[in-house]
């Protein structure tokens, strides 16, 4: 495969420009979730100049383009990007930060965009290298429930033909540019959100005994919530049960309130314990509602699943990650209890998610994603897109 390593690399040499002038551009105009017009628009323009077949409208705003045998239904990869941006204001310390208040690409899917064109790039110039069918999928609304992935599933984005794997890139300032990880099997966690409303009986804090107080009762929900979060982590189940957020509607020194509400995350590494704790979850709201005679309502919203990184899928990816970037920098990384839509992808179809390395410390570039002073060092793109495009043959042939 050497030879195909060193066309690849030297079509992503000669894109490289081309690449950073599209980077800049989607960073300097980011767009909501489910918001990105204008985004879209783009990317579709940069694929009708290169002259590569697409379909618009996918999930609102999304867009899937194709090279290869269109005729081919049993070998056929998926290579996503996510094309949404964040609401946080960027530090305007560089050339091409953000021009919109309080948008900014602050997860790096600019990043992720221009990597999948460059692999487009890269493989429509090699076309005659590979054979079988490339799919590209830049996936609207990762960033917001449902997730643009559970919409484009819905709207049969893996069907006719179903995909052999479907890949996906994302950038990691805690790796130095030059590295990428992998982790195999279950990576990253489902993630749900609680909403709990508790309705007492306000009155004189002076004359408690007429008063049902829903504070009082909230403490009792969050103490066991606690003890069961306590129990599981004994148990060594990978969970995380936090509540990040509680108020009243009113309330004084001298007043009961009628309402308090409480917000929170539930995440977990299976899917199995994540229903299991769920039911407890439940149980114990039902149970503490009826000796305090409040009510309680109480809404998990069910949030993006597991993120299972098919273990054979993942260490061929590996292999060819050895072969394209090297063995030491090819980094096995721990699981993460952060939650990616891609998820969806991988219950559905075999899948691999791994990191791309964006930091720099000597350039000052470490800071986290999802911070007004998250940047990348731009020589990862041009990795970032060879790679895509070699683990795409690679899991062609193999």
């Amino acid at each position: 495969m050497k030879v195909i390593i060193d066309q690849i690399k030297e079509e992503a040499s000669e894109v490289f420009d081309t690449l950073i002038k599209i980077r800049r551009h989607l960073h300097q105009y980011p767009e909501l979730s489910f918001q990105e017009e204008n985004t879209g628009k783009f990317i579709s323009d940069t694929l009708t100049q290169w002259g590569v077949s697409h379909t618009k409208g996918w999930a609102g705003n999304g867009i899937v383009a194709e090279l290869g045998d269109s005729k081919e239904i049993e070998n056929v990869i998926f290579l996503r990007a996510d094309i949404d941006a964040l609401p946080i204001q960027e530090v305007k310390d560089r050339s091409y930060h953000s021009t919109i208040e309080n948008r900014m690409h602050a997860c790096g899917h600019d990043v992720h965009t221009t990597c999948v064109l460059g692999a487009i790039h890269i493989l429509k110039n090699l076309q005659d290298q590979w054979k079988g069918r490339i799919r590209f999928m830049f996936q609207p609304g990762e960033e917001k429930l449902p997730g643009g992935a559970s919409i484009m599933i819905d709207e049969g984005v893996l069907d006719n033909p179903k995909p052999k794997y479907v890949i996906g890139q994302h950038v990691h300032p805690p790796l130095e540019v030059g590295n990428v990880g992998f982790h195999p099997g279950p990576y990253m966690a489902s993630a749900d959100e609680l909403y709990i409303t508790i309705t007492g009986k306000g009155g004189h804090a002076a004359l408690p005994a007429n008063c049902i107080n829903p504070i009082t009762v909230s403490s009792q929900v969050i103490a066991q919530f606690e003890q069961l979060y306590k129990k599981y982590k004994e148990e060594n189940h990978e969970v995380i049960l936090s509540l990040g957020k509680i108020w009243s509607d009113g309330g004084a020194t001298n007043i009961i309130p009628e309402r308090l509400h409480i917000e929170g995350t539930y995440r977990a590494m299976n899917e199995k314990i994540r229903s299991k704790m769920h039911a407890e979850m439940q149980e114990i709201i039902s149970k503490i509602q009826s000796e305090t005679k409040s009510k309680i309502d109480f809404e998990i919203r069910r949030g993006y699943p597991v993120l299972i990184n098919h273990v054979q899928a993942t260490e061929k990816c590996m292999d060819f990650a050895r072969e394209f970037v090297g063995v030491e920098q090819t980094i096995h990384l721990p699981k993460r209890m952060t939650s990616e839509d891609f998820s969806y992808y991988s219950q559905k179809v075999p899948s691999v998610f791994y990191r791309l390395g964006t930091g720099n410390k000597a350039k000052g570039i470490t800071a986290s994603v999802h911070t007004p002073q998250f940047d990348v060092d731009e020589d990862s793109i041009e990795l970032g897109a060879g790679l895509m495009a070699y683990l795409a043959i690679g899991l062609l042939e193999n």
